[in-house]
């Protein structure tokens, strides 16, 4: 897709939802169950079930997705895109890329072995290694604009409110 076949597509989006705002909210939902029997939560991925278990560093036993690299895959999944169709709309040449999140979490707070432990992954970071003959300010630019416009990652650093409620 080229600049001129994304800004065809998107526009009669942008122009539905500046008239009619109400249809730019969009629904997403994820649904899973207690398929295995191990402490897992199996959820219906895109690409197909995904059983998410304890991590090894607290009790698991590695054969399972950890949820903290599934939080990870999918901010850099939504980074990766996002750069992409920033780049797209800039007619920004990208011949390859090299995509990587990394980050930490204490299990000791997860544990509850220490109440002033952190919960939760911490210190997210995304480097998009790019083989391409953009200039430093169009790399920046295109760095800017991901950050901005990243669902995952602004819903990290804008949390949502998160309710555990019985059905």
């Amino acid at each position: 897709m080229d600049a001129t076949s994304l800004r065809a597509a998107q526009a009669p989006l942008k122009e539905r939802y500046r008239s009619d705002p109400g249809t730019a909210r969009i629904p997403s939902s994820a649904r899973g169950d207690y398929r295995d029997t191990e402490v897992t939560a199996t959820v219906d991925g895109f690409a197909g079930p995904i059983r998410a278990g304890l991590h090894t560093a607290t009790g698991g036993t590695g054969e399972d997705a950890c949820s903290a690299d599934l939080l990870l895959e999918a901010v850099l999944a939504c980074a990766g895109v996002t750069l992409r169709a920033v780049a797209t709309a800039m007619g920004v040449d990208i011949r390859s890329a090299e995509l990587a999140a990394d980050a930490w979490w204490d299990a000791r707070g997860t544990l509850g072995v220490d109440r002033s432990a952190p919960v939760g992954v911490r210190d997210i970071e995304v480097v998009i290694t790019l083989d391409t003959d953009a200039s430093d300010s169009d790399l920046e630019r295109l760095a800017t604009a991901s950050e901005r416009y990243c669902v995952v990652g602004q819903s990290l650093a804008q949390p949502p409110r998160i309710v555990v409620r019985r059905a």
